[in-house]
């Protein structure tokens, strides 16, 4: 009966390790913007590389 108790007492110790890691990331804005990184990958980035002479080089 012991070894419930001591495994009760491990649960709401790692449960309150999550919410408190939780709140934490709310407070903190994490999840603010919840949009921008998913369409993020659908924008094209214009990541031009510099040539010797100065001018853009196409890929």
């Amino acid at each position: 009966m012991s070894a419930l108790y001591m495994l009760i007492g491990f649960s709401l110790a790692v449960a309150l390790v999550f919410l408190v890691a939780f709140l934490w990331a709310l407070r903190t804005n994490q999840y603010r913007d919840t949009c921008t990184p998913a369409m993020r990958m659908l924008f094209d980035e214009h990541t031009a590389l510099q040539s010797d002479s100065g001018e853009e080089e196409s890929p």
